[in-house]
């Protein structure tokens, strides 16, 4: 019985130990991408050359107009056109965006009233539907970079011309720059810090952006500027018509076309609440969240394995264990508690606040969160429930995420 018992408590410390070392890789790799990773400069180069601003946006009449007067304050970019598709909204989205354009000359507002066509979803065919309206009134050679926006993102005067220079001074594709993602209720602040923690602890994001691997990319739909050439020599938005995370998977196709994509830390100079409440959260997550890791089940398994053995075992080591295997299982949690304020602290580029600690201390109960949205959104698919906006998403779609 004590040859049976001693096994047990051997197993365990290299159980815990494992999951402390993953969590100590993870907040090492976290140190190095808050060091690394490029940030937005606040006083960017003047841009010259034709830059166009596309915004979908359906139902989208209480945050719109606030985007809109982000975007008629740029300052640095001296030929900004800014187009606004109303795709079919329910509100009075138009009605509130023509008023915050203010006649401006410089602001266009295009009225979509059917759906996306089959096979399309909504987001990616009003983002088409602007960018052939672009290239077809910009002139012979239409705008130079085409920037894409979600009508829930806020802006610095300089944000624009900051993301323009670096795209051009990188010589780049495509530019990602990384919004801070605001949180103010208990369950956005459990889910929303996830999305940078999780590339920031597990991807050197400037080596991964030197090459054209797939499999490295990191975007966020929120912000996106395109050299206007590449995006359209890959067909705009049509290899990803039905994709619910366009935004990935366009960078993935220009990287299989040999072009390069990189992301940027925006700091303060772009900033959005992506949702209000608890339901919202769900809901958003519901809709794509099946399709990380390719939309394998097998791979979110052991995603989920890796992410209980690494945050889960170490705390409860701490709480449970004795002697060595209490001392490893808190230097795990300290561990992961560390690798989410350094994700929180490139995010938003200061120091985090109480909020962003106690959300850190409170991460095991992060991932249970996230794991349990996986589940969530995987079992919507499988019975064709997934939703967004009041448009039903294509059924079973699968993803090219490789």
């Amino acid at each position: 019985m004590r040859s049976v018992e001693r096994a047990a408590r051997a197993w365990s410390r290299r159980l815990v130990t494992v999951g402390t070392g993953i969590a100590v890789g993870g907040a090492a790799l976290a140190a190095w991408n808050r060091v690394t990773v490029p940030r937005l400069s606040r006083a960017p180069a003047p841009v010259t050359e034709a830059v166009t601003v596309c915004v979908p946006a359906r139902d989208e009449a209480a945050l719109l107009p606030d985007l809109i007067g982000d975007l008629r304050a740029q300052v640095g970019i001296e030929r900004l056109r800014i187009l606004v598709l109303d795709d079919a909204s329910t509100d009075d989205t138009a009605a509130r965006a023509l008023r915050a354009m203010d006649r401006d000359p410089r602001c266009e507002l295009l009225r979509g009233t059917a759906g996306p066509p089959p096979g399309w979803t909504g987001k990616a065919a009003a983002c088409a539907a602007l960018a052939e309206h672009a290239e077809g009134t910009g002139g012979e050679t239409g705008p130079g970079v085409l920037v894409f926006l979600d009508a829930d993102i806020r802006l610095a005067p300089t944000a624009l011309a900051a993301a323009v220079t670096r795209l051009r001074r990188h010589d780049l594709a495509l530019l990602a720059p990384w919004p801070q993602q605001r949180a103010e209720t208990v369950a956005e602040r459990s889910v929303q810090p996830l999305l940078c923690w999780s590339w920031a602890c597990t991807l050197p994001v400037t080596w991964a952006d030197r090459g054209t691997r797939t499999s490295t990319v990191v975007a966020c739909g929120q912000f996106l500027v395109f050299d206007a050439a590449s995006y359209r020599a890959i067909g705009g938005h049509e290899p990803v018509a039905g994709s619910v995370a366009e935004d990935l998977d366009i960078a993935r196709v220009l990287r299989r076309a040999g072009h390069r994509t990189a992301m940027a830390a925006a700091g303060e100079l772009a900033r959005t609440r992506m949702y209000r409440s608890a339901d919202e959260l769900v809901a958003g997550y519901r809709r794509w969240l099946w399709s990380a890791y390719g939309g394998s089940v097998a791979g979110g398994i052991a995603v989920g394995v890796v992410a209980a053995w690494a945050y889960w075992l170490p705390p409860l080591a701490a709480v449970l264990g004795r002697g060595h295997l209490r001392r490893t299982g808190l230097l795990g949690y300290t561990a992961a508690v560390a690798s989410r304020l350094l994700a929180r602290d490139l995010e938003t580029g200061r120091r985090p606040d109480r909020h962003d600690l106690v959300a850190a201390l409170a991460h095991p109960a992060s991932v249970a969160t996230y794991l349990l949205l996986w589940q969530h959104s995987h079992r919507a698919r499988r019975r064709n429930a997934l939703t967004w906006r009041g448009r039903t998403l294509t059924p079973r779609q699968e993803l090219d995420s490789r």
